[in-house]
């Protein structure tokens, strides 16, 4: 059950992420997932556990690194279909 609960938040925190980023609709619920756990980890590394957790993620830095792993990501796959 922790693995489903781990799923959601980082689908979540993949959501807010591309609603910030204005990416989220282009994205897929699989690539939601993977951009809010892979960006867990990536703000989690980058700036700390610090603020409200959940599932056992921060979400301040989970979400600020999810924006930036949807930012990187969405540069490299328009900048390849040009």
């Amino acid at each position: 059950m922790g693995w489903l609960w781990t799923l959601i938040v980082g689908a979540i925190i993949g959501l807010i992420a591309g609603a910030i980023t204005n990416k989220g609709g282009s994205m897929g619920w699989i690539a939601n997932i993977v951009a809010g756990l892979v960006g867990a980890a990536i703000g989690q590394g980058l700036l700390g556990s610090w603020g409200p957790s959940l599932a056992g993620m921060a979400l301040v830095p989970s979400i600020i690194g999810a924006v930036i792993v949807v930012a990187v990501v969405s540069f490299f796959l328009g900048r390849s279909k040009s």
